[in-house]
């Protein structure tokens, strides 16, 4: 029996579109997990939206691993781009810690270079068309560079934007999440980050060693008032540990993990098909050329 040209050309087309589709579907969205080819097709299906899960190596309190915040803010990355697709950048682990230099596995590297490193990578990425650049931020330490990072962005003129992720309250899971919190004091490697890591990597929190150390606050520079000093931080945790109680709870993780992956969800969904960003950029930059122009 002659089987019709038409049909074939149908069965032939409907075959690839469902291979196109069923690859779409299974399409990693880690960047080292990509081949070359794939790599075309995941910056068509991210929208061009790429996240960098930034993080340091430094001390964490005395119990957890000093990549606590790459295993971290790539954990949540990556729950999101589950979640709503996108490139999903390699560890980061290059950014601002002077302040823990003092502990042993620390690794600070200069203000240049932390500079350098990041507007290449920014400027490679938009070379390979992912034009919409979100920093997912896991290090206490790097906000003020990574603002400024943003900031500096209108300095001269990008054909890519940088966002900085800020998460938000969640009104039902910040509920939960207080109910299981004992803290007072929860800030560097204290309860949460160790539910984190208790949930990601159990197998990393050494959870004899919480107690070894104090996170307590030693207050050493609290009679200064209204001045603000690079040694603020090491005046009042010199352990590099701020928290009065650190004890391991998957439940808490999970559920920091979840908020922050929901949250970056969101943003990404709204980089994907909004311009609003980009459009102010170029007309600030127009006029930024010549501010006298009428």
């Amino acid at each position: 029996m002659k089987i019709p040209a038409l049909f074939l050309f149908t069965l032939c087309w409907t075959s690839m579109l469902f291979a196109q589709s069923a690859d779409t579907g299974t399409l990693p969205y880690k960047y080292e997990e990509l081949t070359s080819p794939k790599f075309v097709t995941a910056v068509e299906k991210a929208g061009g939206v790429c996240v960098i899960p930034c993080g340091i190596i430094e001390k964490h309190g005395p119990h957890l691993p000093l990549g606590s915040d790459l295993f971290e803010s790539r954990e949540w990355v990556c729950a999101a781009a589950a979640k709503e697709y996108a490139v999903v950048f390699p560890p980061y682990y290059m950014g601002q810690i002077f302040e823990a230099r003092h502990q042993p596995g620390t690794l600070a590297y200069s203000n240049e270079l932390v500079w350098k490193v990041l507007e290449e990578t920014c400027s490679e990425l938009s070379r390979n068309g992912l034009k919409k650049i979100i920093l997912a931020n896991g290090h206490g330490g790097n906000e003020a560079f990574l603002e400024y990072f943003c900031q500096s962005q209108l300095a001269a003129r990008k054909d890519f934007i940088v966002v900085l992720f800020r998460p938000g309250s969640d009104p039902v899971l910040d509920k939960e999440i207080r109910s299981l919190s004992k803290a007072k004091l929860d800030q560097h490697a204290g309860e949460g980050e160790t539910a984190m890591m208790s949930y990601i990597r159990p197998d990393l929190v050494d959870a004899d060693a919480i107690k070894s150390q104090s996170g307590l606050d030693q207050a050493r520079l609290k009679a200064l008032r209204y001045g603000y000093t690079g040694i603020w931080w090491f005046a009042r945790f010199p352990n590099h540990y701020a928290s009065d109680v650190a004890g391991p709870n998957k439940k808490l993780g999970e559920l920091l993990i979840t908020k922050d992956a929901s949250q970056l969800a969101e943003l990404i969904k709204y980089l994907k098909t909004n311009n609003t960003i980009e459009q102010l950029q170029q007309e600030f930059y127009n006029r930024a050329q010549n501010p006298a122009k009428k």
